[in-house]
């Protein structure tokens, strides 16, 4: 019997500390960074969040002492033979968040750069130890971004994740790092190349090799939306259904894009691939040489938080003028400028994908993500292999006939893209609120930058005698301050959504 006990008391022991330990070297300190919170009834507000950087880009070594867990893209064999042995022997230690590793946060704004040489990410974090929880249904999400040197082969981008509010620090006994260290990740892709899921070690097959012996590769899913992901050639926002919308552990089958837990395609609106190539870049519609607003409205059945998300809405301001999204015009599809179920359907049908999006829930699935809250994840890339889908011309000129499958001009082989100088995005001025709060007159849409222009919504009230927009432009919808009803024929002005009518 007391051998038996003490056995237990063993376990219990080595189970407490077979999670994600917190490293001592380096005090972990968050930035802050300020972001507004809106409303109909009483403007906008500062929200005071912080910023912590994901787990993958920290120093791993070991609990006892300063030997590297983790070293070229290797765990080491002693410290880390298996999962748990691994994040038993193995420490998260703090960040440098003073520029040097390519972040530099100040007041109302981040900086990213890709650290040597290949990318970076950041969480919003409420407070030292849960992250900010974005609830989304029926609001809007608005953020200013500039991107000196984005060119082809990186990629500056926003997401919302349903990742754990507190890391996994409460669903994994024993774990002590959790959100204050920038754990628990998780996408739509399923990524294998998270170094610690579930608090354990992702030793098993790293990288998703499956020559190796053991349980074989592990991945970290749950259902995102990309809200953002742009260089100076091309821009896209998708989101991304997973079958469970928490933080989920796969392996093997239930880890393959799209026919496993998550649709890792997702539903994508990139105007250059809808059959707008002048609408986003240097000098086009919305100028990629300058700063820039990204408005992003969530739209739900009943234009209420309790609704099912049917419609996720984009518009873009510069130099104080309102920019509608571009207008598909793809054969097969019909012409919108928001993200919705049909939308969905119809691009798949017409680029010849799965059906993948519909089989994992759709928007409705999303929508129960925003409505549980999600995690806002800052990121850079700097990888042209990993931006082809993005922004490259492939497989257009291999197969002309294939309307709107090019996602930008950039070449599709990723060897041929000239070396750039290095890339940085600033993202800044983020808004979350009421539709229709976050932007417009009386809505401090610049924060205290003074673009040229009138700011949006000084324009005079709209005149039904006042030039006809043309065919694919607004004709209508609330807020809208042109002429509204009317359109050249033969064309007539239809209602979208309550927000917005168009010529068609």
């Amino acid at each position: 019997m007391r051998t038996a006990l003490a056995l237990i008391l063993a376990l219990a022991a080595f189970s407490a500390v077979s999670a994600q330990q917190a490293g001592t070297i380096t005090a972990e300190t968050h930035p802050t960074l300020t972001i507004q919170q809106c409303t109909q009834s009483g403007g906008c507000a500062p929200l005071t969040t912080k910023v912590v950087l994901d787990v993958n880009w920290r120093w791993i070594h070991s609990t006892t002492g300063y030997t590297n867990c983790y070293s070229g893209n290797t765990w080491d064999a002693i410290l880390c033979p298996d999962p748990v042995t691994c994040a038993a022997n193995c420490a998260l230690d703090g960040a440098d968040y003073t520029g040097t590793f390519g972040i530099l946060p100040s007041g109302t704004s981040v900086t990213l750069r890709p650290v040597d040489g290949l990318g970076l990410r950041l969480f919003l974090l409420a407070d030292d130890s849960h992250y900010q929880m974005f609830q989304l249904l029926n609001k809007e999400f608005t953020f200013d971004v500039e991107m000196p040197n984005m060119r082809c082969g990186s990629s500056g981008a926003i997401h919302l994740t349903a990742m754990d509010a507190d890391g996994g620090l409460a669903k994994y006994p024993g774990n002590q790092a959790g959100a204050k260290y920038g754990t628990g990740f998780c996408s739509a892709q399923c990524p294998k190349g998270v170094k610690f899921i579930n608090g354990q070690a992702n030793v098993e097959g790293w990288l998703g090799t499956t020559a190796t012996t053991g349980t074989g590769f592990f991945g970290s899913c749950c259902t995102d939306i990309a809200l953002w992901e742009a260089n100076d050639n091309s821009a896209s926002f998708a989101p991304h259904p997973c079958t469970t919308n928490s933080q989920t552990r796969c392996s093997g089958s239930d880890c393959t894009a799209d026919s496993g837990l998550c649709d890792a395609d997702g539903c994508n609106f990139n105007s250059f691939r809808m059959g707008n190539t002048t609408f986003f870049g240097a000098g086009m519609s919305v100028d990629t040489t300058k700063l820039f607003t990204v408005v992003t409205q969530f739209i739900t059945s009943d234009n209420t938080s309790m609704g099912a998300l049917v419609e996720i809405h984009r518009l873009y301001i510069q130099n104080g003028q309102v920019i509608q999204n571009s207008v598909v015009n793809i054969p097969g599809i019909n012409p919108a400028t928001s993200i919705t179920d049909d939308l969905c359907a119809q691009e798949n049908a017409a680029f010849g994908g799965t059906s993948s999006f519909a089989q994992h829930g759709g928007l409705a699935q999303v929508g129960e993500a925003l409505r549980s809250g999600m995690v806002l994840a800052l990121s850079i890339v700097n990888s042209a292999a990993d931006t082809l889908w993005l922004d490259s011309n492939y497989p257009a000129d291999a197969d002309p006939s294939a309307p709107g499958v090019a996602r930008g001009t950039c070449p599709q082989d990723s060897a041929s893209i000239p070396e750039a100088p290095t890339p940085s995005v600033v993202f800044s001025n983020i808004k979350l609120g009421d539709i229709g709060t976050t932007f417009g007159a009386g809505s401090a849409l610049f924060s205290g930058r003074s673009p040229p222009g009138p700011v949006p919504g000084s324009a005079p009230a709209s005149s039904a005698t006042a030039t006809a927009p043309p065919f694919g432009s607004q004709c209508g919808g609330l807020g809208y301050a042109g002429p509204t009803g009317v359109c050249p024929s033969p064309y007539t002005c239809q209602a979208l959504n309550i927000y917005y009518s168009q010529c068609i």
